[in-house]
């Protein structure tokens, strides 16, 4: 298989404090320490309450910019349905040493959902079904665009069969169905506000509460189907049922459908180019067996 991407642009400490002097320079005196890293940015903390949120490559360079753009436009909506968002406190621009827009943001409260067992889940199944149905409201036209989340799934197609050829027999059984069966269902008929990128390790938890959804560099307009996939990455089969009921009859058969096909995508990407991050490879794997139950409600 194959690693998650590599960092093209690696900082350490003195070269993130002195990004930080470039927008607050009260703030750069702060205790400052790497505290996470994705396939698209790295975070550290910056004392108690703030977090710099960096872009790692170029290929995630203009998603920084997304985010700085869609959260000041839907951040106060999700803050009504009870979850916070890394509305970004000051925005960074690039610098001699550093080519890229990046932000400072609040720390939240809570940890991931990476890892959790998926039974501790179900208790906040519902809270996540109201945000995404707070979230998923009409985009306006000049919305981030994001080539490859929202769109219909037959853009992906080349993309994750590609993948799907890789993985041994074992792990690929089903999937192919999975994702076929996501290409035949009818096509989207809306375009709303999406996070794009919703997996556990971008939703916090503070003890059993739900408490944040980050990283949102993937928003964009599309399909809803791509934050609903949540059901299968971050839930058993009951909290997938919760979480399902909890949207009443908000979405359509087809959009679960979609929604399914697109959790599989997730888990062949995962399976397929996380061999040095095994926390994401492990959500990959428990996300094929969910997959592999018999319908999209379950």
């Amino acid at each position: 298989m194959a690693d998650s991407p590599g960092a093209e642009v690696a900082l350490d400490e003195r070269d993130v404090r002195e990004l930080v002097r470039t927008v607050a320079p009260d703030l750069a005196t702060l205790p400052l320490m790497r505290s996470a890293e994705g396939w698209d940015n790295v975070t550290w903390r910056l004392g108690a309450d703030l977090a710099v949120r960096i872009p790692r490559r170029l290929q995630a360079a203009p998603l920084i910019r997304h985010e700085q753009r869609a959260l000041p436009l839907i951040a106060m909506h999700l803050a009504a349905a009870n979850v916070r968002t890394p509305l970004p406190v000051f925005t960074g621009s690039p610098t001699s040493h550093f080519p890229w827009h990046w932000s400072i943001v609040p720390w939240l409260p809570g940890g991931q959902a990476l890892g959790r067992p998926r039974r501790d889940n179900t208790v906040w199944a519902a809270h996540l079904a109201s945000v995404l149905l707070t979230l998923h409201r009409d985009a306006p036209a000049d919305a981030p665009r994001n080539p490859v989340r929202g769109v219909p799934l037959a853009v992906r197609d080349d993309s994750i069969r590609s993948r799907l050829a890789d993985l041994p027999a074992r792990i690929a059984e089903n999937l192919a169905d999975i994702w076929q069966t996501g290409l035949d269902a009818a096509p989207a008929t809306e375009s709303v506000w999406i996070h794009g990128d919703l997996h556990p390790g971008n939703i916090l938890v503070d003890g059993d509460r739900l408490s944040a959804l980050i990283d949102f560099g993937d928003v964009t307009a599309g399909d809803p189907a791509y934050d609903l996939a949540a059901g299968w990455l971050a839930f058993d089969a009951e909290g997938r049922h919760v979480f399902r009921r909890a949207t009443g009859h908000r979405y359509d058969e087809e959009t679960w459908v979609r929604a399914r096909a697109r959790a599989a995508a997730i888990a062949i990407i995962l399976c397929h180019s996380s061999d040095d991050r095994p926390d994401l490879r492990a959500l990959g794997h428990e996300t094929t067996a969910q997959l592999r139950t018999a319908s999209t409600t379950t």
